[in-house]
């Protein structure tokens, strides 16, 4: 694959539950100066979202440029039209992605904020509060939802930047006289001095969409895989990778590499079935298979080796891999790897392991529907895959 363009000097920190997410997220908003892109999956309606909406608010209301980018699914059709004009109308510069479809299947499921060129936000956190079910099912989760972002200061927040300037240039078109203003008053850029920064980290953004960065998620879990000598630990709440994904497994547990996942189960029955029909084949190879259910998890990580993590918004499953617009971290530091792995420990040791007697002594009825459901979740995601999924 094209090796990724990993950029020194980056002051990575991690940001675990969203409590610590919102309070860091808010507190950057409320300092803006010049600009806040941002780009969600989820936009809700609850008390988080609404802090959220209103310090957006709070912001272009005192002179700073705020360009939002909401899916129109993820957000709900009418909560996301009601939310642009709401946010339109107070002076926040917002627009819902593919909405009715227009443009395919694609959703962004990017969770993505950059704040004066200077500061990123990146990883799972939709702009929701983390004690409220995110599938719309249920009203309060008995935890606060598991999952991880980072806030990265440095030069690969110009990358960040860039990529959420393009993705609200594909979203419509930006008026070129408001843009050439901006980078007139933007005279910022993302240089941070080592006397600022506790820890310098080597990292690289990786992005998945449909015109010249179709499969670069995947590759770059399928390099790390391959490249794995001790140990992998891959979290995701929707397990359902292609032929590929579940290869690298395998082989990286079959050359001796200590391979987990972390699941997380209960939120969708159907995503559960298709998941547990990997399960035989994976234990048989020596994968280990940890399900998370003390509450909902909802972080897309990964350390191997202590030399490679990752964090981001990508599921291991054909929607995240093949068909939406996804972003992640790479990061390459001992450090932050370290953290990383003290937290994905404590998720693995608040999850109930999976056994292959267990699995394999379960009725058979139990197995088939597995089986079927499998079956109608491949032909699907080759439909809207176009047969990219495997």
């Amino acid at each position: 694959m094209k090796k990724l363009h990993y950029i020194d000097g980056n002051d990575v920190r991690l940001l675990h539950s969203g409590g610590e997410y919102f309070s860091v997220l808010l507190a950057a908003i409320a300092q803006a100066q010049h600009e806040i892109c941002l780009e969600t999956y989820i936009f809700a309606s609850d008390v988080t979202a609404t802090q959220v909406r209103d310090a957006l608010i709070a912001a272009a209301q005192r002179g700073v440029v705020v360009r939002v980018v909401i899916d129109w699914l993820g957000s709900g059709r009418d909560q996301a039209l009601q939310l642009t004009a709401l946010l339109v109308a107070a002076g926040v510069e917002c627009r819902c992605f593919n909405p009715w479809f227009r443009r395919g299947w694609a959703r962004t499921h990017r969770k993505i904020c950059v704040i004066d060129r200077q500061r990123a936000f990146l990883g799972g956190f939709n702009i929701i509060s983390d004690d409220i079910s995110d599938d719309g099912w249920a009203d309060a989760l008995p935890f606060p939802r598991w999952d991880f972002a980072v806030a990265i200061s440095g030069p690969l927040v110009t990358h960040i930047h860039l990529e959420a300037d393009a993705q609200w240039r594909r979203t419509g078109r930006l008026d070129l006289l408001s843009r050439i203003g901006l980078m007139r008053d933007l005279r910022t850029d993302a240089k941070v001095s080592r006397s600022q920064l506790r820890h310098l980290s080597r990292a690289a953004l990786v992005v998945r969409d449909n015109l010249r960065n179709r499969a670069t998620i995947q590759k770059a879990y399928l390099h790390a895989l391959g490249n794995a000598r001790q140990s992998a630990v891959l979290v995701t709440p929707y397990f359902a990778p292609g032929r590929k994904f579940r290869s690298a497994l395998i082989s990286a547990a079959s050359r001796g590499v200590n391979v987990t996942l972390l699941i997380g189960v209960n939120q969708f029955v159907l995503q559960d079935a298709v998941a547990h029909s990997y399960y035989p084949k994976l234990l048989s190879k020596g994968v280990r298979i940890v399900e998370y259910r003390k509450t909902q998890l909802h972080a897309k990580v990964a350390v191997i080796d202590n030399d490679w993590a990752t964090v981001g918004s990508s599921n291991f499953d054909g929607l995240s891999l093949f068909v939406n617009h996804e972003a992640n971290i790479v990061i390459r530091d001992k450090y932050f790897n370290q953290r990383l792995t003290t937290e994905l420990q404590q998720g693995i040791d608040d999850g109930v392991e999976v056994l292959l007697e267990d699995y394999v002594s379960r009725a058979w009825y139990r197995r088939a529907w597995y089986g079927s459901v499998y079956l109608l979740y491949r032909g699907l995601m080759r439909i809207v895959t176009l047969g990219g999924y495997g």
